[in-house]
């Protein structure tokens, strides 16, 4: 089963995008930037099909347990981080 089949079995809402537009990749830390002060009190989660530097096995690890939240997932995207094949779940309150 996909991780959309998954979701959408589970009722889950969230938003799905392509992390390129036109010639400009949205990074992952672009986007946590963006949701300001609204993802700061998220826990995240972050899944990988492809782990493609060290960092991302650090994301895993801390989304073990209770997850991680919004700075410290920021501070493991920055600089420059081009995740492939990812999945990054932000919860509000209990995960």
């Amino acid at each position: 089963m996909s991780r959309d089949t998954a979701a959408a079995g589970a009722g889950m809402k969230g938003i799905r995008f392509r992390a390129w537009h036109g010639k400009h990749y949205v990074t992952l830390a672009e986007l946590l930037v963006r949701l300001g002060s609204f993802g700061l009190d998220l826990t995240w989660r972050v899944e990988f099909d492809e782990i493609v530097d060290p960092r991302c096995v650090e994301m895993e690890r801390r989304s073990a347990d209770a997850g991680m939240d919004t700075l410290t997932l920021l501070s493991l995207t920055t600089p420059f981080l081009q995740l492939i094949d990812a999945e990054a779940r932000g919860f509000a309150g209990a995960s």
